[in-house]
């Protein structure tokens, strides 16, 4: 039989703040987590344009021994894993006595792996990358480092999915829930922060270059968009069985109704609208609701040229005549990438609780593309019960879920 899958805990580390207290306000305000970075112009960058995220002090938590294997990311997601936990009111003895597992979304490591080349490279000697390195290296460096310092005995598993990877790793904690596989899942998305896990993007031209206005340079959906604004950090959702957050008597936040997913099956970075139209209706199919049962689009526009622009029309294309309320958070907070589908899932949930839609920052003007939506361009009340979120990412992979309230 399949089971209902909630959500009982939150945690987040973003450029809009790192309690869920702080980031409802920053949401609510329409603040901008984007600066301008001198460092990143003078290291040869085109685009100086990124977030501001706090760096995380871990040393009241984790042991000098254990941090060494914990890359920027890991780090990242420790605190919003600590702050999740709480959340869920999940103690060391309840995960001691439950098989808890870990899903977690990450693509890259581009920093801890440059470091410990370059240190082979420099003195001649492996011995030189450190003990480490290779931990701090891997793709699974956030899920194989979590698991061990909070004792997690379930799934153990890195989505790697390019900028769907946050969403992948929640749809995929929901399936195995929904299936009986698991009664837990600590599950989320990790992107660091630095500059070299980017300096390709920068390469192939893919940032905005609007560096005298930080604030306005992301603008998703608006006909003066240049390129995105890169972002990271990271969000942990606490997923379990109705059944198991009743029995533990944990607050039960919100319900996942559908996961839906699907492959472009064409160009390795330009989007077509099939393959998002599809996630979008696949979604809507698994759950056995129509687009008039969402209240509200949280997009994955990015403030590209094409994405936004296929984004838009696979969105018109699904829901038709009916003006479904949709923002883009990206305004704000630039794209969070392998983070990205996670964090969202809080922003609109945090949104649905509070009964507010955060305005799409900076749009202020329409094309021909995304002038067929229902587009949001400022902070308004509104109540809605049910949110959809799109996550996509090169080499045409797409992820949608539904969340209802409870």
């Amino acid at each position: 039989m399949e089971r209902r899958v909630v959500i009982t805990g939150l945690g987040i580390w973003s450029c809009l703040g790192t309690t869920l207290d702080d980031v409802c306000r920053s949401l609510y305000e329409g603040r901008s987590g984007v600066i301008f970075s001198q460092e990143r112009k003078d290291a040869g960058f085109r685009s100086a344009l990124c977030t501001a995220v706090p760096k995380p002090d871990l040393k009241p938590y984790v042991s000098r021994n254990l941090r060494q294997f914990m890359p920027e990311e890991a780090q990242y997601a420790y605190m919003a894993t600590r702050a999740a936990l709480e959340h869920a009111r999940l103690d060391a003895d309840y995960i001691a006595a439950h098989e808890v597992g870990i899903i977690y979304g990450n693509d890259s490591v581009a920093e801890a792996t440059m470091e410990g080349l370059d240190k082979f490279r420099e003195f001649h000697d492996t011995a030189a990358c450190g003990s480490g390195s290779i931990f701090q290296s891997m793709n699974s460096t956030v899920t194989m480092n979590l698991a061990c310092l909070f004792k997690l005995r379930g799934i153990n598993l890195t989505a790697s999915g390019a900028c769907a990877s946050g969403s992948h790793a929640v749809g995929l904690a929901w399936l195995l829930i929904r299936n009986g596989l698991q009664d837990c899942v600590v599950c989320g998305g990790a992107q660091e922060n630095n500059m070299y896990s980017v300096a390709s993007f920068d390469g192939i031209q893919s940032f905005s270059v609007r560096e005298a206005e930080p604030a306005k340079a992301s603008r998703p959906f608006d006909r003066d968009r240049d390129g995105l604004v890169p972002g990271g950090g990271a969000a942990t959702l606490v997923v379990e069985s109705y059944e198991s957050a009743v029995r533990r008597g944990a607050p039960i936040l919100a319900e996942i109704v559908s996961w839906g997913f699907s492959g472009n099956g064409d160009h390795i970075s330009t989007p077509n609208v099939e393959g998002p139209a599809r996630s979008l209706e696949l979604c809507l199919q698994h759950a056995g609701l129509t687009p008039a049962d969402i209240g509200y689009v949280n997009a994955h526009a990015t403030s590209t040229r094409i994405g936004d622009a296929r984004e838009a029309q696979a969105i018109a294309r699904i829901f038709g005549d009916y003006r479904v309320p949709v923002t883009s958070t990206k305004g704000q907070t630039g794209h969070e990438m392998w983070m990205a589908g996670a964090s969202e899932l809080i922003y609109s949930l945090l949104m649905m609780k509070n009964q507010f839609i955060a305005g799409n920052l900076n749009f202020e003007h329409p094309d021909d593309d995304t002038a067929c939506l229902n587009i949001v361009p400022e902070t308004r009340e509104a109540h809605f019960d049910r949110f959809l979120s799109n996550s996509f990412g090169f080499g045409g992979t797409n992820s949608t879920l539904i969340v209802q309230n409870l």
